[in-house]
Order: C-alpha cells, then sequence, then structure tokens
C-alpha cells in the first residue's frame, strides 16, 4: 500500500521548498502557502489579478541557482527566510517591502535573463504550472528507477512536488490519470501527468546544472513526463506516514 514518505511546499514560485509534517486540503485549492506568491520580471505581462503562464515569471527552469534555495515561512506573521549556499539567509515580508528581496535575489540571476522586479499573489490561487490548483505527486520509486538508469543518485526534491510517497511499482503513477487518490481524510483526483522542464537539471543542493534529466526521461522512457498533478476533491487533513488509497 503506497504511504506518503514526505510533504513540500513552495511558498515562493520557483524559489524554495519547506518540509511540513502535516497540512489541511481544501478542495480546490492548493497546498495552503504553496506558490502563493510569484516573482515578475522585466517581461512579464501579467497584472498580477489572476493567474499567468510560468513565461511570466522567474523560475528554475532559466535561472537554475534557484533551485537551491531553502524555506521557512512564519504563518502568523506572514514572513519567508530564504536561504542559501551561496547568499546570507533573508527574512522579509513578501506582501510588504520586497526591495531586499530583489537585492538578494539579483546574484542568482543569469545576467543574460530577464531581471526580477516584483512579486504578485493572487487572493485564494497558489501560482501553479497548471492553470487549475494542483497538488504535485511524485512517486520515490520512479525516482529511484531513473537514478538506476543514470548510474546515480537523483534527489526528489528537483521535481518540486508537493507530496512525496512510497510501495508503489515504478511509473506505475502515470496511468493514474481520472482515478481518485484517499489520503488522511482528503481525497484528490488526478488529472495529469507532469511534463518536465530544465529546472529538474539542476542540483537542489547547489544549483548547478549536473544532470540530463530530460535527455534521461527521453532515452529510457521516450517521454519527458515525470509525475502526476492531482486536484482536491474533500477537504481533509494529511500527513507523513499515512496510507494512500486509490481507487
Amino acid at each position: 500500500m503506497a504511504k506518503v514518505c514526505a510533504l513540500w511546499r513552495h511558498p515562493i514560485k520557483g524559489h524554495g521548498r519547506e518540509a511540513l509534517e502535516r497540512t489541511t486540503l481544501t478542495e480546490g485549492q492548493t497546498i495552503p502557502w504553496d506558490r502563493r506568491w510569484a516573482v515578475t520580471h522585466e517581461m512579464t505581462r501579467s497584472d498580477g489579478t489572476a493567474w499567468a503562464p510560468c513565461a511570466n515569471y522567474s523560475r528554475g527552469s532559466k535561472a537554475p541557482g534557484l533551485m537551491a534555495i531553502d524555506t521557512i515561512c512564519e504563518d502568523a506573521s506572514g514572513t519567508v527566510t530564504l536561504r542559501h549556499p551561496e547568499r546570507p539567509d533573508l527574512t522579509f515580508d513578501p506582501d510588504g517591502d520586497v526591495q531586499p528581496f530583489l537585492d538578494w535575489v539579483r546574484p542568482l540571476m543569469p545576467a543574460n535573463r530577464a531581471q526580477s522586479v516584483g512579486m504578485h499573489r493572487v487572493p485564494d490561487r497558489g501560482m501553479t504550472d497548471t492553470d487549475y490548483a494542483s497538488i504535485s505527486l511524485i512517486n520515490l520509486a520512479s525516482n529511484d528507477d531513473l537514478g538506476a538508469a543514470m548510474q546515480t543518485d537523483i534527489s526528489p526534491q528537483r521535481w518540486r512536488g508537493n507530496i512525496h510517497f512510497d510501495s508503489v511499482p515504478a511509473w506505475e503513477e502515470l496511468n493514474w490519470t481520472g482515478k481518485t487518490l484517499t489520503i488522511g481524510t482528503a481525497q484528490l483526483r488526478v488529472e495529469e501527468s507532469i511534463v518536465r522542464c530544465l529546472a529538474t537539471t539542476a542540483n537542489p543542493a547547489t544549483g548547478v546544472r549536473d544532470l540530463e534529466t530530460l535527455g534521461a526521461l527521453a532515452q529510457h522512457h521516450d517521454h519527458q513526463h515525470f509525475g502526476i498533478y492531482a486536484v482536491v476533491t474533500r477537504s481533509g487533513d494529511i500527513a507523513v506516514g499515512d496510507e494512500m488509497m486509490l481507487s
């Protein structure tokens, strides 16, 4: 039986991850604080009033150094602390003065890319890569299988997933579209598999591109899909260690 091994949220889209032990899911919403904010750049066309495609925001596929950011959130105060091996820790309020953040992140942005200039937050809507409020799930067996094919260890954090699970054969999750997952007291419907981008080639410990994950997926599986997107269809609580039932 599948089991939840880890829970993650990514409060600022493309800028770090935070581990959770438990959380409450709400029907039709992302994990609380997941992709709550997104960082605009010089070429952004969105005005921040509604969801917009990821091309409007700074992210790891264009700036691999961002992949090495870790995050700590203070839910009560609304502040976010960012950590990176090449930068001092920064605590700031994304809903307040973002200039300290822009100064902090500038050295991580390639000079030939549009530079970060601001922050968007859409009320009641996480800025997921999908045009619906998705939660992403990663099968650790698939991660290990790809690592074996590449003859290296792959950190599951490369995939920026929300829920890591095990005890399911590798790649079986790609056949779950339309099925229902019961985790804790919540239910989710699997919508589709995830097509991957260059962000996954960067090491989440260093922010350096060091693995050809996309080429390996294409070579060994004839696609570039890894993980699945789901939507919450019944509100409830989930936690690390919960069993995951498929129906």
